[in-house]
């Protein structure tokens, strides 16, 4: 049981630490005053994905630089005004991306925002980004169609059809029903009619030998 809940366990810490992307904020340049303004970290943002869980690394030296999230308006005057937390002054600074929506951070040392130490980026909700899925429907379903019998239902079309035959049909040699005639037998020789007969013949002959 223990190695099936351990199993289960790191299959989920996995699954979260491939939906997390770190990224280092500007990359090799870190979080500075950038040479060519703000500009530098608006190209940096504009082709990544951000989405909730991923990692913000801004990395400065401790005590040269700080970052603070902060409303649109105070990042738009460079102010810390309206702060959203609190100033991270270490470095280096992770943040975590917790909220979607347009996130913005400013370094609050001297008048390095106005020099172009300042990131805008947009962060998506996990999923698809910029997509939301589609609303229930609430139309119910149309009701099954009944198909139609194709076959009549009527007693005297379920009715069998008589047989032309009156009698079971059988296999084999047909017979005739006409009593066969069986030939007499020869008359036997030793009956009185055939002896009458005979003694008659032999004296017809007798006689007329006679005469």
């Amino acid at each position: 049981m223990r190695l099936v809940v351990f199993g289960v366990v790191a299959v989920v810490l996995l699954q979260c630490a491939a939906a997390q992307t770190t990224y280092v904020v500007g990359d090799s340049i870190g979080w500075t005053i950038p040479s060519n303004g703000a500009e530098a970290y608006v190209s940096w943002g504009s082709n990544k994905n951000f989405m909730v869980g991923d990692i913000l690394v801004f990395n400065f030296v401790t005590n040269a630089h700080d970052v603070l999230q902060v409303t649109k308006d105070s990042y738009d005057a460079c102010t810390n005004t309206n702060p959203i937390g609190s100033a991270i002054t270490t470095g280096p600074a992770n943040i975590n991306l917790t909220t979607a929506g347009d996130h913005y951070y400013i370094c609050t040392f001297g008048s390095h925002c106005q020099s172009g130490q300042k990131l805008t980026i947009t962060v998506s909700a996990s999923g698809t980004p910029g997509s939301a899925p589609p609303p229930p429907s609430t139309t119910a379903p149309p009701p099954p169609s009944t198909p139609s019998p194709t076959s009549s239902t009527t007693p005297e079309a379920c009715a069998p059809t008589p047989s032309s035959t009156t009698g079971p049909t059988t296999s084999g040699p047909t017979t005739s029903t006409t009593p066969r005639q069986v030939p007499s037998p020869p008359p036997d020789s030793s009956s009185p009619a055939v002896f009458g007969g005979s003694f008659l013949t032999i004296l017809s002959i007798a006689v007329a030998a006679l005469f």
